[in-house]
């Protein structure tokens, strides 16, 4: 669908990869047998009801309120920018509840039909302009008991749990959209001629060309490897799922980009379809988690896993008498760091890929060089900021970096070596040619983001920022 129209294709995503993803996930089986068929056929359109003018990222702001009436709850409040907000009878809102039932978020199904729901005008956008785009007003709504989805006080989770499955749909279409501007500039690039020649015969257009077909293969085959995992029965695919929205929309920006200069002049007419393609996709790198959030995400979440093992060592060593009250827990803390610690600097013991095809084994081991590499870096920056790496955002953002490439091409690796095996190596020609390139970039990218954790103008770079905030202007007018 993304291949067509990015409106379209955020319409039938707001409803199917957000809007009643929380009742696949968590509604009961009444909840399901009343709206899931009419849903499915697209007799109800369905929006998610999250974010407000407050509360964006940092979605345990929010200020929409539930309270309790009788066996009802009453829900006040306005929400922003909602997909599908005009033309939606079913809505997954979400309100804050008092602590004393359970926790500070719940999730709610509210119809079209009840008292007080409303939504706002169409909002006049940069790009999707023909998707609805609206508030939704909800002035003392009586939503009955039964409409709660999930458990009172469990709405962060079930709204996390929905946004991490939309990801997955922003990197499908994201890959869509890749393949209809690969179509358009090749062709454009074949029928346009400067100083007699077609310009597809010029190396630096050859360049473009050739860098969005990696980037195109790149994303689907992340976009791929994390629908397969959801299909195989995983739960936790949090942070791949974020890694293929975030690699895939900003391949798809660079993509745009290119196709557009490829298309000269034409490309910033209207009457050509370039620039309604660049304002469409330009969204998907701030809805369902902005690209600088989910960098942040992906980093601190793998940190998060690392520190937990460095937080046990950490009380063994600070409490002796530990290990001796508990000898066999004592020992196997240690035992796990170390293992990790000299796997991590000699390589001796470390994970293996070993079902790559031989012909990609310098791929390969730029995965594992660059993984045993990761596992060093993390365990510095934990020594060196500990629970401050929250505020670290550069470093983390270079962490992220570094994950996200060691992801993508791995999944890169799986898909190319399935093909070897289905097609052979000549039928196979064109995508190993793709995955050595592919491999060659990451591992330049993973090179330069590791040097600069220690070698960069970070601390310069904030001041600079700083003095600029505090006068709100550029200081060094020379007109």
């Amino acid at each position: 669908m993304s291949g067509w129209d990015g409106s379209t294709t955020i319409t039938a995503g707001a409803h199917s990869s957000i809007g009643m993803k929380g009742l696949l996930l968590f509604g009961n089986p009444e909840q399901k047998a009343k709206y899931l068929p009419k849903l499915a056929t697209g007799e109800m359109i369905a929006a998610f009801c999250l974010t407000e003018a407050g509360a964006g990222s940092d979605a345990a702001s929010i200020k929409t309120k539930a309270v309790r009436d009788g066996n009802d709850w009453i829900l006040t409040g306005e929400k922003l920018w909602i997909t599908n907000g005009g033309i939606a009878d079913f809505f997954t809102v979400f309100a804050a509840t008092d602590a004393s039932e359970g926790g500070k978020m719940t999730a709610f199904i509210v119809t079209k039909d009840l008292n007080g729901v409303s939504a706002g005008p169409h909002e006049d956008k940069m790009g999707i302009r023909a998707s609805s785009t609206t508030t939704v007003r909800l002035d003392n709504t009586r939503v009955p008991a039964a409409n709660v989805l999930g458990e009172v006080g469990k709405g962060f989770k079930v709204a996390m749990s929905i946004l991490n499955a939309g990801r997955t749909g922003l990197g499908g279409g994201s890959v869509g959209a890749m393949k209809k501007l690969i179509s358009l500039s090749t062709k454009q690039a074949k029928l346009r001629k400067q100083f007699d020649r077609p310009i597809a015969e010029f190396g630096l257009i050859k360049q473009k060309i050739g860098q969005m077909t990696i980037d195109c293969y790149a994303s689907e085959s992340v976009v791929n490897m994390v629908s397969g995992l959801i299909d195989g029965g995983y739960k936790d695919y949090a942070v791949e799922a974020a890694v293929s929205k975030v690699f895939a929309t900003e391949c798809l920006w660079r993509s745009v980009d290119e196709s557009l200069q490829i298309a000269g002049g034409n490309g910033f007419m209207r009457e050509f379809p370039y620039e309604r393609i660049m304002r469409d996709c330009r969204i998907n790198r701030i809805f369902e988690g902005a690209n600088e959030i989910l960098h942040l995400f992906i980093a601190l979440t793998a940190m998060n896993d690392a520190s937990g093992l460095l937080k046990d060592v950490g009380k063994m060593l600070g409490n002796p008498g530990a290990v001796f009250a508990d000898p066999i827990k004592g020992f196997g803390i240690f035992a796990e760091y170390s293992k990790r610690w000299v796997s991590a600097q000699t390589g001796y013991g470390a994970d293996k890929m070993t079902k790559v095809h031989p012909t990609l084994l310098t791929e390969q081991r730029v995965v594992e060089t660059h993984t045993r590499y990761l596992a060093q870096l993390t365990d510095k920056l934990l020594h060196r900021h500990g629970k401050n790496i929250v505020e670290k955002q550069f470093a983390t953002k270079r962490m992220a970096l570094i994950i996200i490439d060691l992801y993508v091409l791995s999944c890169v690796l799986s898909r190319v070596t399935q093909s070897i095996e289905k097609n052979g190596l000549d039928g196979a020609a064109g995508e190993i040619e793709i995955a050595k390139t592919f491999g060659f970039q990451v591992d330049e990218r993973i090179r330069l983001n590791a040097q600069r954790m220690d070698s960069n103008e970070d601390e310069p770079l904030k001041s600079i920022a700083d003095a600029t905030l505090e006068k709100e202007k550029f200081s060094w007018d020379n007109i």
